[in-house]
């Protein structure tokens, strides 16, 4: 249980700490929009065990795959797609963490 609250504040904090470093000025609206990028979560819907916390995600949900990786990376080559890429990938890189964590 801790990890997983642990992990879903990282889901906000840490595009709060990229918003503010990159965007030092004008950080509310890439953070919010990073931060909304939480919402490619809603294919857990489709899993038999919506949560589990000994999952790995990556790999196992569609949004979390890694062909969908590969067009997040592409999204970054873009400017108008580049925040919400760089949110998707930050999601992708601490779910990844997350992985770890079961291990």
């Amino acid at each position: 249980m801790e990890r997983s609250v642990i992990h879903m504040i990282l889901h906000f904090f840490v595009p709060f700490l990229v918003a503010k470093a990159g965007w030092k000025q004008n950080w509310v609206q890439p953070f919010i929009i990073m931060a909304l990028t939480i919402a490619v979560d809603f294919d857990h819907l489709f899993a038999d065990t919506i949560f589990d916390p000994n999952r790995c995600g990556l790999g196992f949900h569609p949004l979390h795959s890694w062909p969908a990786i590969t067009v997040y990376l592409l999204l970054l080559l873009t400017p108008r797609f580049r925040i919400v890429a760089l949110g998707l990938l930050i999601h992708m890189g601490l779910d990844g963490i997350d992985c770890l964590w079961i291990l």
